[in-house]
């Protein structure tokens, strides 16, 4: 996961669904202040999986579109396997299993076609 800058921010366009909610986040002003937020947000919702913290230049929002939020998975070779429409309408979880179980099935042949073979004793006439 990559936690990009606020959609919400109290110091930007806040939403009163955000208000009624609580979530009062300043858009950080810098990479320390980001990456507090974003040890927040994990802490908050018990993610277990790594989170990286886009740039304060928001070069990753930049480059992937992610602005509010976007589901992208990266093959082993560091290539888009898949790209999610922009949220939050088009933030469809369940559209990721099936590209997740290909890769993992890809992944598990390939380790298999390049495990070693078993020597096994020849038969004696």
């Amino acid at each position: 996961m990559i936690y990009i800058r606020e959609a919400h921010p109290t110091d930007g366009w806040q939403v009163p669904q955000n208000i009624r909610e609580g979530i009062l986040i300043p858009d950080p002003k810098t990479l320390e202040e980001r990456r507090k937020v974003a040890q927040e947000f994990a802490k908050q919702f018990k993610l277990s999986i790594s989170i990286l913290v886009d740039t304060i230049d928001n070069q990753m929002e930049k480059a992937y579109t992610a602005w509010p939020d976007r589901i992208y998975v990266i093959d082993a070779d560091g290539k888009i396997a898949f790209k999610g429409e922009p949220g939050p309408r088009g933030f469809k979880v369940n559209e990721v299993p099936p590209v997740l179980d290909k890769l993992l099935n890809a992944s598990e042949q390939g380790n298999q076609s390049n495990a070693p073979s078993e020597s096994r004793p020849s038969a004696s006439p």
